[in-house]
């Protein structure tokens, strides 16, 4: 027998010694829980929030730095997701509200951010979900506010109007349509979805002759519950809904945008700190004279301040009055940013600070 065989490792050794990796790792992450509840104790003391979107920013930024492999950045910030739910359910258990029903994007979206150790609220409408922050009947929130083909959720930005709620943080995630169901295709009568969904994926209902068999519902949830309980049905929904209702997922990304995204703000009572990469969001109401906004746009360029979105909806207080949103880079407490708010607060008769927060990674 060749040296090299004689001394390469068995399948057996190599299973001791994940054993033995897999108990350091267990005594290690018990050992971060009684820290991670020692500081849970001093932030109750001081009345500081459980989650802080800066130090969750700063963590997966350290993951980065110290990865040495063979593992990608994106598995161990999966492992760290639900490591630090885990964390913030030992400091204080957290309550998240979001745009339901369960199995929504909205509900991915929260999960994907606060991992599964946390308790979620469904809420009905979008104004609901603002209603419980600001109630403090949860302690944070997940809405949309922007989609790559659809553009603003008009809600979410006119919810803000008549709320005190703060931006804390903010979630991008690529929107996946899946067939689900426990037949094959071509047995399928009858396939549920939202009406935007089915939008969303006309080249593949046309392609598959499936859009005669397309019955919209309210939401994907519920095509997904009925795809479960009724004979010959499929929906189209998100994986979740899949885990949720227990279907197959029959046929992956059949979305026509593949790269279609949807981005979630975070809400709660108060902003973020400064990261070194960050986002503020804005909303503000101009004088009614020509040349307002100009002034108001001259003020972000005089003081270096980019703006990655702009938008403008109703005053529902006033006619022919409209509020502006702008996400502008960088965050409220920077120096130049604090420089251009003044600057275009003299051309406003309102400027409100939404909330800063770090930017967000992209999630698949």
């Amino acid at each position: 027998m060749p040296d090299d065989e004689q001394t390469r490792p068995d399948l057996g050794d190599l299973r001791e010694r994940i054993d033995a990796i897999d108990a350091e790792i267990v005594r290690l992450i018990s050992e971060r829980g009684v820290v991670a509840r020692q500081i849970g104790e001093i932030k109750a003391q001081q009345g500081t929030a459980v989650y802080a979107a800066d130090r969750e920013k700063g963590v997966y930024e350290r993951l980065r730095e110290i990865n040495p492999g063979p593992f990608p950045d994106q598995v161990l910030q999966a492992i760290y997701r639900e490591l630090m739910s885990g964390s913030i359910a030992l400091e204080r258990p957290q309550r998240i509200g979001f745009l339901g029903p369960r199995g929504s994007f909205s509900h991915l979206a929260a999960t994907a951010k606060f991992g599964s150790a946390v308790e979620y609220e469904p809420v009905t409408d979008i104004q609901g979900v603002f209603a419980e922050v600001e109630r403090r009947h949860v302690d944070f929130a997940v809405v949309p506010v922007e989609n790559t083909s659809g553009g603003s959720v008009l809600d979410t930005l006119d919810a803000f109007i008549d709320s005190p709620v703060k931006v804390c943080a903010e979630v991008n995630l690529h929107i996946h349509h899946n067939v689900l169901s426990r037949i094959p295709l071509d047995a399928v009568e009858r396939l549920y979805s939202k009406p935007e969904v089915f939008d969303q994926c006309k080249a593949w209902l046309l392609e598959t002759g499936m859009l005669p068999k397309a019955i919209p519902v309210a939401s994907s949830s519920q095509a997904a519950e009925m795809a479960a309980t009724e004979e010959r049905a499929a929906a189209v929904g998100s994986t979740l809904a899949a885990e949720l209702f227990n279907l197959p997922v029959l046929i992956s990304n059949i979305e026509d945008n593949p790269q279609n995204m949807t981005r979630f703000l975070v809400l709660g009572q108060r902003a973020s700190r400064p990261t070194g990469d960050d986002k503020t969001v804005l909303m503000f109401r101009t004088a009614h004279r020509a040349g307002a906004l100009v002034d108001v746009l001259d003020a972000f360029r005089a003081n270096q301040i980019n703006m990655s979105m702009i938008t403008s909806r109703p005053n529902r207080q006033r006619n022919w009055e409209y509020c502006f949103f702008v996400d502008i880079e960088g965050h409220a407490d920077d120096a130049n940013v604090a420089a251009g708010l003044r600057a275009a607060g003299e051309h406003c008769l309102e400027l409100a600070v939404l909330g800063s927060y770090p930017k967000a990674a992209e999630l698949a």
